[in-house]
């Protein structure tokens, strides 16, 4: 078993990035794929704080990364100049499943983040 941490800046203030990741309406738009479902374990409100999620397949074929169906990660914000470090840590891993699938997934989703964060940051 192995984690990743993937991290990428976006132009918009903390608090932007932060009021995406605690809307559902939000986090469906950037995080959740197409035949999965999402599940929130934590909500650290707070500046430095964390968010964990779970991604669930909805089909029964399909495998997740950190248990039988699921995917668990967990979430950083830090304050970069004008702008946001996101951090995204995958913990748990098993070693059948590709570090790069893993990684191009994450920065897939950091991008869907950052582009709705600077697009309504003020």
């Amino acid at each position: 078993m192995y984690s990743t941490r993937v991290s990428t800046y976006v132009n918009a203030p903390p608090a932007e990035v932060y009021r995406l990741l605690l809307d559902g309406s939000s986090i469906v738009k950037w995080r959740v794929p197409d035949g999965m479902t999402g599940k929130v374990h934590e909500y650290d409100a707070r500046e430095g704080g964390r968010f964990r999620i779970s991604l669930t397949y909805t089909s029964a074929d399909q495998h997740g990364k950190s248990a039988a169906h699921t995917d668990t990660y967990s979430t950083r914000l830090a304050p970069t100049g004008s702008g946001t470090e996101v951090t995204i840590e995958h913990e748990g891993i098993p070693d059948a499943v590709s570090p790069a699938d893993n990684e191009a997934g994450t920065r897939m989703a950091l991008a869907k983040l950052q582009d709705l964060a600077e697009r309504s940051a003020p």
